[in-house]
């Protein structure tokens, strides 16, 4: 059994075009967390709820085939629109996985930092690695239909 690698991390980042405020609020929205919660072409999030103030939590549920996929967690930092930090909680996370997400404007849209810390293994990283991918490229197709 491969011991629990506390240490691994990732980070992805993403040009996106819409303003910061709006890439931001998406992430607190549940409509747009149903649109965007997308980390596999496969895969789509039916079911969104969200209490968006610090202590809040989220809730979701990815569906993959038939498997329903739990993911949920806590809103440990909102400051509109510049970083929003939350508890990451999945079948396929830690305790202590943390998200934090940097918007910073720039001239086309919105530059997205996404960092992600605590993960069981090297794989589940790497799959957590091409989720976020996919999801902010889902964003970016999302808002930039709409905005």
């Amino acid at each position: 059994m491969t011991a629990t690698k506390t240490d691994l991390s990732l980070t992805v980042e993403r040009t996106i075009a819409a303003s910061p405020e709006k890439v931001f609020d998406a992430w607190l929205d549940p409509e747009m967390l149903k649109k965007c919660m997308c980390p596999g072409p496969s895969v789509t999030t039916p079911i969104a709820d969200t209490e968006a103030r610090v202590g809040g939590r989220f809730d979701l549920v990815m569906k993959s085939g038939d498997d329903d996929l739990p993911h949920g967690g806590i809103y440990q930092i909102i400051d509109r629109p510049n970083r929003l930090q939350f508890t990451w909680e999945s079948p396929f996370s830690i305790e202590g996985s943390v998200v934090t997400i940097d918007f910073k404007a720039v001239e086309e849209g919105t530059h997205v930092r996404l960092h992600h810390v605590r993960f069981i293994d090297e794989e589940h990283r790497d799959s957590h690695n091409g989720g976020w991918t996919a999801i902010l490229a889902k964003q970016d197709e999302v808002l930039g239909e709409n905005g």
